[in-house]
């Protein structure tokens, strides 16, 4: 499985898993939902961020914690 709305590169965030080579981590998505804020809000939060980067992030993490490598899309630098 693929991840195109998810980018790591070691001179963005220091190779944190990134949204579509933002600076905007998965983390700090996956904090924002913990912290029980909702779609409409995190978007006005970050405006950069489109609807679709949400369940991005969280497709994401879920696979994360079921494998050891996970495939990326590269974005050219």
């Amino acid at each position: 499985m693929a991840f195109e709305r998810i980018s790591i590169s070691h001179e963005r965030m220091g190779g944190l898993p990134c949204i579509r080579g933002l600076r905007i981590p998965v983390s700090t998505i996956l904090g924002q939902l913990a912290a029980g804020r909702d779609t409409s809000e995190i978007l006005a939060d970050f405006p950069d961020l489109e609807p679709a980067d949400i369940p991005a992030a969280l497709e994401y993490a879920a696979a994360a914690v079921q494998e050891r490598e996970l495939p990326i899309v590269g974005i050219p630098r």
